[in-house]
């Protein structure tokens, strides 16, 4: 506390001015050396990246993607023609033979060249499949023997796949119940086992048969179209109808003719 003679307090600290600290000035514009820096800098870092290198990725994606795309369709297109060539490609049936007819004479495959052949191996005591068959293989033929547009092109054969008991005799008993034109052939049975091995035709009968004994014999149940030519055309099972069977070999009917007509045209 200070009495009425003391002197007044100094004040002057308070009059001073402050001290200033200044923060450091930094220029917000950019030299023009440094621009292209900057730019370089910004390229290296993002790699050489524009909108023509997008669009020349794009173009050549999709280029790529479409030749590969039409590379790949070649491929498919040329196994499918591929695996169309192994289905329509015709097996090995058929052959040279020498057989015995239902008259007793030797004839061989060279006798039925120039006509439309239907195969079939079978035997006369088959009870009721070789029956059907054979009525099938005889409708077949009236059918297209018939047609004005055909005439007869068609010989009906059945080959027995039972020598032992199908003596060229019984063959031609048997065929009577049948169209007029088939012929009956049999023979030896080493004789028949060739011409079945050529026409791919499987048979069996019981072992141990004796003299007299009855049985069965199991045997392929189809019969083949082969033309004048001998090669074969095609074959038809069990569950095709006679129907059937006469349109797909007037197709081939008019197949054949039709290229050999082509053929006589450039020949000439």
């Amino acid at each position: 506390m200070t009495g009425r003679g003391t002197s007044k307090p100094d004040h002057s600290c308070l009059l001073r001015r402050p001290t200033r600290f200044f923060a450091p000035r930094f220029s917000t514009q950019t030299s023009k050396k440094t621009a292209p820096e900057e730019f370089m800098r910004n390229r290296n870092l993002a790699g050489p990246f524009s909108w023509k290198s997008f669009a020349a990725f794009i173009v050549t994606g999709a280029g790529l993607y479409f030749y590969f795309n039409y590379e790949k369709q070649k491929l498919i297109e040329k196994r499918k023609k591929e695996a169309a060539s192994k289905s329509i490609g015709k097996p090995q049936v058929g052959g040279p033979f020498e057989l015995i007819n239902q008259d007793g004479r030797m004839v061989t495959d060279k006798d039925f060249l120039g006509r439309f052949l239907l195969v079939y191996f079978g035997f006369t005591h088959c009870p009721d499949i070789c029956p059907e068959e054979l009525d099938k293989m005889s409708k077949v033929t009236e059918n297209i023997n018939a047609d004005s547009k055909f005439g007869n092109l068609i010989t009906p054969i059945f080959i027995s796949c039972d020598p032992h008991r199908d003596t060229h005799e019984v063959v031609r008993e048997y065929l009577k119940d049948f169209h007029k034109d088939m012929v009956g052939l049999t023979g030896t049975y080493e004789q028949v086992a060739k011409v079945a091995k050529a026409y791919r035709v499987y048979f069996s009968r019981p072992p141990e048969v004796k003299p007299g004994d009855e049985y069965l014999v199991d045997h392929s149940i189809f019969f083949y179209l082969m033309d004048p030519n001998g090669e074969f055309i095609d074959c038809y099972g069990k569950n095709t109808t006679a129907e059937e069977v006469t349109e797909s070999v007037r197709k081939y009917i008019k197949e054949f003719l039709s290229k050999r007509d082509k053929i006589e045209i450039l020949k000439n």
